[in-house]
């Protein structure tokens, strides 16, 4: 009985707790007023929640602009990095459009799962799409949103040999991941 009391608390809407998120939430003003910013995080918690992310804690930055490497200003990044160490998040979730190199950026530096809105809300899509032809249109959304954002994870052995008299190289793994998710929205 105390085995299936355990797993029963673990449980929640069928998902384990050891498998949701734990994030923060992050927002640069970049000319928008206060109020703007308060909607934008509202509604941002909103989709952090439906995507079943447990909301740690948010951090918000006035700023003109974003920095156009790491969203936020290097001060606010080192904020962002205790704030995550302290709260022991997995995600880090940004309220603008974050591009891939700033993606690849920040989750280097901070060693976690960066993602944006944009992401955010195709999770929430996949997580609830029931019809075959609403799966398939979510995965071809998500897999069209994750081919500029390819890189190499360390594997960049080739597909041949090279060598005198060969044809060079051959296929790096970054070039097989991408002509593979190819072929897959294809």
């Amino acid at each position: 009985i105390r085995e299936l009391a355990d797993d029963l608390t673990r449980s929640v809407q069928g998902r384990d707790v050891e498998t949701r998120d734990r994030a923060i939430l992050v927002s640069v003003t970049a000319g928008r007023s206060n109020h703007e910013l308060a909607l934008h995080l509202d509604e941002l918690r909103e989709l952090a929640r439906a995507a079943d992310d447990t909301i740690c804690d948010t951090l918000t930055q006035n700023r003109r602009q974003v920095d156009h490497k790491t969203v936020v200003g290097r001060g606010k990044l080192q904020d962002l990095m205790i704030m995550a160490f302290q709260s022991d998040v997995d995600l880090v979730i940004f309220d603008q459009d974050i591009s891939p190199a700033q993606a690849r950026t920040l989750s280097e530096r901070m060693e976690l799962r960066v993602i944006d809105r944009t992401q955010l809300i195709l999770d929430i899509f996949a997580q609830n799409a029931s019809s075959p032809e609403g799966r398939a249109q979510v995965e071809l959304a998500q897999l069209r949103y994750r081919l500029p954002r390819l890189r190499r994870s360390g594997r960049t052995f080739s597909q041949q040999a090279g060598g005198i008299g060969t044809r060079g190289p051959g296929e790096t793994q970054l070039e097989v991941d991408r002509r593979r998710l190819m072929r897959r929205i294809t």
